[in-house]
């Protein structure tokens, strides 16, 4: 059977699961997040893979453009794990997330790190910005797997408010996804077939916002060159919780970017 008529196959399954899914953001992923009893490698969020052979991808880039003296934002923080990974490696970090649910569950997980905090606010909206320069001062930033579920306008409110937190010292580093195919080949990348559906893409597919990809026009379009310097680009390997029956690692194509402000 083809890879297409297999694709086209999973079509009822995922309109099934996704017309559950709640039509306000932020309410979809408050009532994600409040249902999640396991993370980390083998629980039930889809990109919570808590692998060190990914951050390694990552950590010249923060530690060689990061600056030091200023503290790190992790946006979209989840459940923290990353936060707790920038907490190693900088002074003090904080993430940041739109679900109260998941900085509740970030905070437990954080139990015991004392330069580290949570904050429940959604990133996108209007002076986001002012209000994080106010709350934690100029700072760097971190972002994994945000953008390529945001609408452009929300991209572009997001990059705005980054702008104002950064100054002229702090720096931006995202990695996001980027997969090549449509959005039903994704599906199948991951594990889904027409028989079956791994219950971490089931939960994703049931309760969140339709992904999409973020790549180099999609960051040339939310990233200006008048308000941005673009320091570095490229590909990135995003891995996600394994869901395939031998329980080897999954990665997703994906992109990173380190930017300034202009």
């Amino acid at each position: 059977m083809s890879k297409l008529w297999e694709q086209m196959l999973l079509v009822p399954s995922v309109v099934r699961l996704t017309s559950r899914a709640p039509k306000d953001p932020s309410a979809a992923w408050d009532g994600y997040w409040r249902g999640i009893r396991t993370t980390g490698r083998s629980g039930d969020v889809l990109w919570d893979s808590g692998s060190q052979t990914e951050l390694e991808q990552y950590t010249d880039a923060v530690l060689g453009h990061f600056n030091p003296a200023l503290p790190v934002i992790d946006i979209g923080c989840g459940n923290g794990t990353n936060t707790r990974w920038l907490a190693g490696l900088f002074p003090r970090a904080f993430g940041i997330d739109v679900s109260v649910g998941a900085i509740a569950l970030a905070r437990r997980e954080a139990a015991g790190l004392h330069n580290v905090e949570f904050l429940a606010m959604d990133a996108t909206e209007p002076g986001a910005g002012k209000h994080l320069l106010e709350s934690v001062g100029p700072a760097n930033v971190f972002v994994r797997g945000v953008f390529h579920v945001l609408k452009p306008d929300q991209q572009a409110s997001l990059a705005t408010n980054l702008r104002t937190v950064v100054g002229n010292n702090g720096r931006v580093f995202l990695a996001e996804t980027n997969f090549p195919g449509s959005s039903l080949a994704y599906l199948q990348e991951l594990g889904a077939t027409r028989r079956s559906m791994p219950r971490q893409l089931q939960r994703a597919l049931e309760n969140l916002p339709r992904p999409g990809h973020f790549g180099t026009q999609e960051r040339h379009n939310t990233f200006p060159d008048s308000d941005w310097h673009l320091i570095a680009d490229g590909p990135a390997h995003i891995e996600v919780t394994p869901m395939n029956a031998n329980g080897h690692s999954q990665h997703v194509p994906g992109y990173f970017a380190l930017l300034a402000g202009a």
